[in-house]
């Protein structure tokens, strides 16, 4: 009995990749207000090229072309990215009217076929497409079970709960809190169902990370789900967070996370500091290696004899030096004299004695 179940779910998928879907076939139209592709081959092998043929979607979108395994167009990639060739992937450009064509190099996913073309945008709204794919010569196994019991859907857009504070300026881990709604619309309950949280940044593929809510959600109820979400130290720029539950993505919430400033005002001013203090420390240095200068007046000092100075006992009084006492001090000037006319001084640097050509001399005449 196992063996017939299992010859039938293998002739299933089988008959899914051998019958061309609308989006695969070559020359088909993608449905009115919906983008589509289409490839120039259904099947071929590794080494060869395909043309991918693409309408529909926003003018002036960057597109990611690529080749994915253990994925049908009805349930889409199962598995995200990771089952899919991403070093074989193609970017392309959408024109004016929404359409493009771009060759794709074929390459075997990681994962077994059925395969798809996948292709989706990377930036802005998002949108996607798929077209069936078969890889020449690449392992083909039964896709997963999909389970019959309680789905999980988001009945609200998400949002990013809290704020950075000083220590995120200072290159702390920017950490926000994952808010949505979601509703159990299958028709079982939802027990402590796990989620994955995926941080991209940029064009780069997100990281996932599994998260327990803990929690029951009955069929036909709903309930909000609050999951933390944390970026490395020191991260800037644009992320995109992503909540994914059985395989399937069901959010994503753009993040714009600042530049940590404070690093970079730290590394300027210990650009400045620490020259300034290496300066500081070698003036210091030289200051205390280079010899000393001796002055006039400590050679005067060193000049004197030790018999020279006078002991006075510490109860005496002395009298008060005057003026005419310091020799080196000039001599005072007699209150009645002023500088110029003191005694011993004449007007013209002479002394004040009466000379023979003064004004004052009388001229004594002889006898004649």
């Amino acid at each position: 009995m196992g063996g017939k179940v299992r010859a039938a779910a293998l002739g299933a998928v089988l008959a899914l990749v051998l019958v061309p879907s609308v989006v695969g076939l070559p020359g088909s139209a993608s449905a009115a207000g919906k983008p589509g592709v289409t490839l120039s081959r259904s099947e071929a092998g590794t080494g060869a090229s395909i043309t991918v043929t693409g309408s529909g979607w926003r003018p002036g979108t960057l597109l990611m072309m690529l080749i994915c395994g253990q994925s049908v167009p009805s349930r889409g990639v199962i598995g995200g990215t990771n089952s899919c060739a991403n070093a074989d992937g193609r970017a392309v450009t959408t024109d004016e009217k929404g359409a493009f064509s771009r060759r794709l190099p074929v390459a075997e996913p990681p994962r077994p076929c059925p395969c798809v073309v996948h292709v989706a945008t990377v930036t802005g709204e998002k949108a996607e497409a798929d077209a069936i794919f078969m890889v020449a010569g690449h392992a083909v196994a039964p896709l997963p079970k999909e389970e019959s019991g309680g789905r999980v859907a988001v009945l609200t857009d998400p949002r990013l709960d809290g704020s950075s504070g000083l220590l995120t300026w200072f290159g702390s881990p920017p950490s926000r809190t994952l808010v949505l709604t979601v509703g159990n619309v299958g028709t079982s309950p939802v027990k402590d169902p796990v989620f994955q949280v995926g941080t991209s940044h940029g064009v780069f593929a997100p990281r996932w990370e599994e998260q327990q809510w803990r929690g029951s959600i009955a069929p036909g109820r709903k309930a909000q789900i609050r999951l933390p979400v944390e970026l490395p130290a020191g991260a800037h720029g644009d992320y995109t967070i992503s909540l994914k539950y059985g395989g399937k993505v069901l959010a994503e919430q753009p993040w714009g996370v600042g530049r940590p400033w404070g690093v970079t005002v730290f590394w300027v001013l210990l650009c400045v500091v620490v020259p300034a203090a290496v300066f500081r420390v070698g003036m210091a240095v030289v200051d205390r290696v280079r010899p000393r200068r001796s002055t006039g007046r400590a050679a005067r000092h060193r000049g004197l004899r030790p018999g020279g100075s006078t002991l006075r006992l510490p109860w005496t009084n002395p009298a008060p030096r005057t003026p005419a006492d310091d020799p080196a001090s000039p001599a005072p000037a007699l209150p009645w004299f002023t500088p110029d006319t003191g005694p011993g001084t004449g007007a013209n640097g002479q002394l004040s004695a009466p000379h023979e050509n003064g004004p004052t001399t009388q001229t004594r005449k002889g006898h004649t």
